[in-house]
């Protein structure tokens, strides 16, 4: 039987360039993101705010990486089995209860993996926990919501946002998912989040729609 969040350890869903996005993005001033500046992984040449990633599949993690190596992986036989680039295309879907998946949060992304498995985050101060979706509510999911079964391993996610009154369901890039774990980090404060972090996240939604 598929273990539910409250069998689960949480356990940290940053690593690689993912972990630097977060910390980069959750960095306090202007000055300490300017000392994380990024370079591409593959070939170490500077990068803009604003680039591409690909899925290590050796290692599970993001890399960073510039227009000509993102170019040369728009190809999926580049890879040669070990990169996988993340798409940028994002699809806005019909409404969907995050209930039905089990998620116990209003703002949660899901990923699946190669071998069919889900994972659910949800974005939090700390970070972004991590719980094993059962595999029948995802068919059924998929079943309800013919676009998630297009969804490509590891490098894209199903973002759902209903806290609030909010009704956002969208197919995502992966990386924009940690660039929103990242805005949590820094906007929150106190117990409940404070008064700067939900206009972010509002924000952020309303920048997927003007990409």
């Amino acid at each position: 039987m598929t273990a539910g969040p409250a069998e689960r350890t949480a356990r940290s869903a940053a690593s690689g360039a993912l972990g630097r996005v977060i910390r980069r993005r959750s960095a306090a001033t202007a000055a300490t993101a300017a000392t994380a500046a990024e370079r591409c992984d593959l070939c170490a040449v500077a990068v803009p705010e604003r680039h591409r990633h690909v899925l290590d599949l050796r290692g599970n993690e993001l890399q960073c990486v510039c227009q000509a190596c993102a170019l040369l992986f728009e190809r999926e036989a580049a890879g040669r089995g070990h990169y996988r680039l993340v798409p940028r295309d994002r699809l806005r879907l019909p409404e969907f209860a995050p209930a039905e998946l089990g998620v116990p949060v209003g703002l949660a992304f899901f990923v699946v993996g190669d071998d069919g498995a889900v994972v659910a985050h949800y974005p939090s101060p700390v970070g972004a926990t991590e719980w094993d979706v059962d595999a029948d509510a995802w068919r059924g999911a998929r079943e309800r919501c013919p676009a998630l079964r297009d969804l490509q391993p590891g490098v894209q996610a199903f973002l759902v946002n209903t806290a609030r009154g909010a009704r956002e369901h969208w197919i995502v890039p992966v990386d924009d998912c940690y660039l929103l774990v990242a805005l949590i980090r820094r906007e929150w404060t106190g117990l409940s989040g404070g008064d700067r972090v939900w206009p972010a996240i509002d924000g952020f939604f309303a920048e997927l729609q003007r990409r």
